[in-house]
């Protein structure tokens, strides 16, 4: 129950905030499927409008955008495994807030390996 002081449950704290972002990246996650299947399936309608289409993935604000995208697949994927031992670990519950700082620390790593890459291919270098 909520306390008097605080007016309710929410504090702010790790799982609140992974159970925010978790939605979050999966609700863009799925937004750009829609997309792509959208923009996939303009070959079989129009080939020349799928051609101008994937052009304009050419441009540097869909490279950023790639860059988003990745970010919150791998967020998504290593956040839904710590929710997985949260869940059916019998040490996941106590073990939470190491396993968000594990999360975080994955993602970071992943994206360091990415990102680079990706902007010498969004740059020419």
């Amino acid at each position: 129950m909520a306390s008097a002081k605080s007016g309710t449950l929410y504090r702010g704290r790790e799982g609140m905030w992974t159970w925010v972002a978790h939605r979050i990246s999966g609700m863009l996650i799925f937004l750009y499927l829609l997309v792509h299947v959208l923009d996939t399936a303009l070959v079989r309608v129009d080939p020349a409008a799928y051609n101008e289409v994937i052009g304009h993935y050419r441009m540097t604000v869909f490279g950023f955008g790639e860059i988003g995208l990745v970010g919150a697949i791998l967020f998504h994927a290593l956040n839904g495994i710590r929710i997985i031992l949260v869940d059916f670990w019998s040490q996941g519950a106590r073990r939470q807030k190491a396993l968000f700082w594990g999360v975080v620390v994955a993602w970071v790593i992943l994206m360091l390996g990415f990102v680079p890459r990706q902007l010498m291919h969004m740059f020419g270098a």
